[in-house]
Formats: structure tokens, C-alpha cells, sequence
């Protein structure tokens, strides 16, 4: 597994959204489990969650408490395992998403998650979204009283643009360690605020970041290269004898040195091949061939 650089830590390339474990169709609880222990066994040393990832309805904390009954059940050593969790939204009982960012809301949802998580102050806290009836720099500010008082070790924003994470970071400065934004092949407006990570020394860390390499896009026609918005990503797949999803996050990874992809997975093999995607090199006419257009020429950058 390759490492990149997540504020003072060395992190893998590759981490894991736990998020698919506890919601809609998620497994039972030792799928659940091996999936997290499969990362763990691949090299995965980030996992993200947040304490709004559960069942339409239900209490708070559901897939923090997953992450922490898998790290104790765990039989190797994940003292280089860095969670990060968020906090500031929702489900409440119709399956849509609440937002709250609220200081007192996100200092409590805070000392929640690390009640859930069995932890004296959490690794990486991340603002869910900022909220439009609270202005962006109270709802930062509620990270920098967490920050002051130990109860967070670093913090990021999720969800945000350029001028929300430009005003997070004279908030928070080197403290403010990652944005989490969505960025795959279907999904790419957020390629301004990737560059300005690049700039600050910040993280972006994808969510959703197979968007359009779904798993179900491996039956029908999309296989072959001009059938299909994406049929160069499994053109590219069939020439290394790989998944069109490993292929997608190292092009992700070939995008930026500041990213570093959160794919989500529901079984051990899902997250063991995104895993192996940090062992893939794609060269410069196959990168092209996956930007689809000119305006979206690679960021320059060398691994850490």
C-alpha cells in the first residue's frame, strides 16, 4: 500500500467510507465487520465515518460504533489507523438528510462521537455541510473551541466551496487538515476546489468517488470503449486485466498527490480490489484517454 501525506500523518493512499455498512441494504454485522478487518488486512489506515450514517430514524452513532467494535475485534495493530468521523447532519424518519450546524449542535454531536468511538479526542472531525441558516465561520468556529480544548485532534470541511474552505483554513490554519468533496468520473465540479487543496497543503479526500463505475456497469455494453459515457475506463480495465474501479481511483490518485479516494464497500472483496488500485500505474496516454476532455488536464505533482 502507498501512503500519502493527511495533515502530520502518513496515510494509505486508498481509505475506506464505511458508510454503506449502516445504512439501506447494509450486511449483517460480520460482513460488516470482515469488510473492516478485509481494509485493515489491505493496508487501509484511514476510515471514514460520521455519526449521521444509520437507518432512517434510528438513534445517531450506528456506523461509529461498527468502527469501533471492528478495531477492538481486530487481531493486528491499528494504533497507525486514523478515523475520521463528521458531524452536523441527519436522517430523521422520511430516509431524506437534515443539516445542523449549529456551534452547541456540533460540540455535543462531538463529545457524542467520541463517547461511540471510545476515544479520549478524535483523529480527524469533519463539518458534514455547512448549513444555510448558521454563517459558515460559527459553525468552523465550534471546530476551533473542539480543536482549543483536545477534544478533536484535526478538523476538515466537507461539502464546501473554494471560499468556504479559504475562509475555514484563516479560521483554523495548519490545524485544518482536508476538505471531503464528491469528485469521480461522473461527478468533476469540484476541480477548483481540488486545486486550491493542492495549494493550501490540504487532503481532498473523494466521496462517491466511483461515481458512474458502478458495479453494475460491469454487464451490458459499456465495456468497450465508445459505447457508454465510460467505456474507456473499462477499455483501460481489460488492457491491465483489472476492475474498471480499481482503474477509477487510480485515476484519481494520478490526479492530484492531495487526493486521496474514500471508496465505499459492503463485502471484503470490494474493498480489497479498491485497495490494490494504489499498486496501479496508469501512463500518460491512458490518463488522457480517462480525462474524456482537455480542460481537465492532470494536476502536476509528485507523490510524496
Amino acid at each position: 500500500m502507498r501512503h500519502r501525506t493527511l495533515g502530520p500523518h502518513r496515510v494509505s493512499a486508498i481509505g475506506l467510507g464505511v458508510m454503506p455498512l449502516s445504512l439501506e441494504g447494509r450486511p449483517d454485522e460480520e460482513r460488516a465487520l470482515a469488510t473492516v478487518h478485509a481494509a485493515l488486512d489491505s493496508g487501509v489506515t484511514l476510515l471514514d465515518t460520521a455519526d449521521s450514517y444509520h437507518l432512517p430514524g434510528a438513534g445517531p452513532g450506528h456506523n461509529e460504533l461498527l468502527v469501533a467494535r471492528a478495531l477492538a475485534a481486530y487481531g493486528g495493530d491499528t494504533d497507525g489507523v486514523l478515523v475520521a468521523t463528521k458531524g452536523g447532519r441527519g436522517r430523521p424518519s422520511d430516509g431524506g438528510w437534515t443539516v445542523n450546524g449549529d456551534p452547541r449542535h456540533l460540540k455535543a454531536a462531538a463529545e457524542a462521537s467520541i463517547r461511540r468511538l471510545g476515544v479520549e479526542a478524535i483523529g480527524l472531525y469533519q463539518l458534514h455541510k455547512p448549513d444555510p441558516a448558521v454563517p459558515f465561520e460559527e459553525s468552523v468556529g465550534a471546530l476551533r473551541e473542539l480543536l482549543d480544548e483536545g477534544k478533536i485532534r484535526l478538523a476538515g470541511v466537507s461539502n464546501t466551496d473554494a471560499d468556504e474552505i479559504r475562509s475555514a483554513h484563516r479560521i483554523l490554519g495548519d490545524r485544518l487538515v482536508s476538505v471531503q468533496n464528491q469528485y469521480s468520473p461522473a461527478v468533476r465540479d469540484s476541480e477548483a476546489e481540488l486545486r486550491l487543496c493542492a495549494e493550501l497543503g490540504l487532503a481532498f479526500l473523494p466521496w462517491s468517488p466511483l461515481g458512474g463505475i458502478s458495479r453494475s456497469s460491469l454487464d451490458g455494453p459499456s465495456r468497450s470503449e465508445g459505447e457508454g459515457r465510460f467505456g474507456a475506463f473499462h477499455a483501460v480495465a481489460d488492457a491491465h486485466g483489472v476492475s474498471p474501479q480499481q482503474v477509477c481511483l487510480a485515476w484519481l490518485l494520478a490526479r492530484s498527490p492531495a487526493v486521496i479516494p474514500i471508496p465505499g464497500a459492503s463485502r471484503p472483496e470490494s474493498i480489497r480490489d479498491s485497495a490494490a488500485a494504489a499498486e496501479l500505474v496508469l501512463d500518460a496516454e491512458e490518463l488522457r484517454r480517462l480525462d474524456g476532455v482537455e480542460e481537465l488536464a492532470r494536476l502536476d505533482g509528485v507523490e510524496e
